[in-house]
């Protein structure tokens, strides 16, 4: 006779028989199933990600100089040796050919006066600066060694895929070779800082962390496609990272001109407020920023007008001048930007290509920014030469003869220093600006046209 008992009687027997049973691992050995993406990526591409070290030697004064060469001598003599300080800073970077360049962010490196570089495998080596370029956080670093260094070559960021997958590699917290991965969230992301606006980034929420910066954003397939440069403050899963076909011009301008020129496109922009839009009888709704002058022989001469609201550069929306003119920092000789404007009610796209500015049309910037011109000064300092009647300068009381120390904290040491101060100006509606006349030093703060 066979007895049936139900599936429900069955079931705690077959529980207890299984709970006794060893654990079995299932498909771990698949190698399908563990060897991913990912894992591949980090084994052909962590061999050339680098962890980067500076150090800074600072010297602290104890009682300031007293202009007596004797009294002097004795402190440097005596105390100096015991006060000077090394500080400390790591970050991350990524070898991108086989001379042996490193690819990292300016900030990781700035005002460092060693630079170490270590590999994956361990090894340290001495680096020297080749190049940097503040205004795209970019710098490029030679590893000091006939040895063989892993490199990957950089890709294309043109083509990218909202939602993905990325992956980034860096030395968080000095982790070397942390792993992380994420998604891209956004292309030609916009995002504010304390002083600016920073145009044109990738944002992933892989996540990126203090010590991440200067390493390499990668795709599932391992191509190289953004350096990582910024975290979010305060936020969770938002970092950003620099394109890496804006990476790749920057450092063809570095390797082959020792510097990225400063550009323009021959046009003087200005804020477009209500008042001026009810003016011009434009809609009230628009938002960009208004073309006051197209400069004879520049990029612009013969595309755009004076009059035309310009309300996009590279894909990004204008609200300010301001918006526009950073925009061209980030941007590099020869490189095409499309422009669209706001002309008789219609809208229309411009594509311009960004010319260096000429060296001629820095003094005449200043002149008509801050009203006034320079000449050099001593021990470095920029000299006031003439001050324009009505200028924004000479309505706070600068005149011919001051020494002006610093625009907006920039330091104007030479003449690269008073190049950037002056670009740095445009679309601004005041500056900040250290005047010394004689003895005394006062800060003012002058409108700017």
């Amino acid at each position: 006779m066979h007895i049936r008992l139900p599936l429900t009687c069955l079931l705690p027997t077959l529980l207890a028989v299984a709970w006794l049973l060893p654990a079995q691992p299932g498909h771990a050995d698949d190698p399908f199933l563990r060897r991913t993406a990912t894992v591949e990526v980090v084994e052909s591409v962590g061999p050339a990600v680098v962890n980067i070290t500076t150090e800074r030697v600072v010297q602290r004064r104890p009682f300031g100089r007293s202009g007596d060469p004797f009294f002097d001598r004795f402190f440097r003599d005596f105390f100096e040796p015991n006060l000077s300080q090394r500080s400390q800073s790591l970050g991350s970077g990524v070898v991108i050919d086989a001379d042996r360049h490193v690819l990292t962010n300016e900030h990781v490196i700035a005002q460092a006066d060693v630079i170490r570089v270590t590999l994956s495998d361990g090894r340290e080596f001495e680096a020297e600066l080749v190049g940097a370029e503040p205004n795209h956080d970019l710098a490029i670093l030679r590893i000091d060694t006939g040895e063989r260094i892993p490199w990957v070559s950089p890709g294309t960021s043109e083509s990218l895929m909202v939602g993905e997958p990325l992956i980034a590699i860096g030395n968080p917290f000095g982790l070397s070779n942390t792993v992380t991965t994420g998604v891209l969230s956004a292309s030609n992301r916009s995002f504010r800082s304390d002083e600016r606006i920073f145009h044109g980034f990738l944002q992933t929420d892989a996540a990126i962390n203090p010590g991440n910066s200067g390493g390499p954003l990668l795709t599932a397939t391992g191509e190289l496609i953004g350096i990582n440069t910024a975290i979010y403050g305060g936020a969770e899963g938002v970092g950003f990272a620099i394109p890496i076909d804006v990476a790749k011009r920057v450092v063809h301008a570095l390797l082959t001109k020792g510097e990225v020129a400063p550009v323009w496109l021959g046009l003087d922009l200005q804020d477009l407020d209500p008042r001026l839009s009810e003016v011009m009888g434009l809609p009230s709704r628009l938002s960009g920023a208004l073309v006051s002058r197209v400069r004879d022989g520049g990029p612009a001469d013969g595309k755009l007008e004076r009059g035309d609201v310009v309300t996009h550069a590279s894909r990004t929306p204008i609200r300010s001048a301001r918006e526009f003119y950073e925009i061209l920092e980030r941007s590099t000789e020869e490189e095409d930007i499309e422009i669209r404007v706001h002309r008789d009610g219609e809208g229309e796209k411009f594509s311009l290509r960004t010319e260096a500015i000429p060296a001629a049309e820095f003094p005449a910037l200043l002149e008509q920014i801050l009203g006034l011109t320079l000449e050099p000064g001593e021990n470095g300092a920029a000299r006031v030469a003439s001050v324009r009647a009505g200028g924004g300068a000479g309505s706070v009381g600068v005149q011919s003869g001051d020494l002006v120390l610093a625009i907006n904290g920039q330091a104007l040491e030479g003449d690269e220093a008073v190049r950037r101060a002056v670009l740095d100006l445009r679309g601004r509606s005041r500056a900040l600006v250290v005047v010394q006349r004689g003895r005394g030093r006062y800060h003012v703060r002058v409108p700017l046209n």
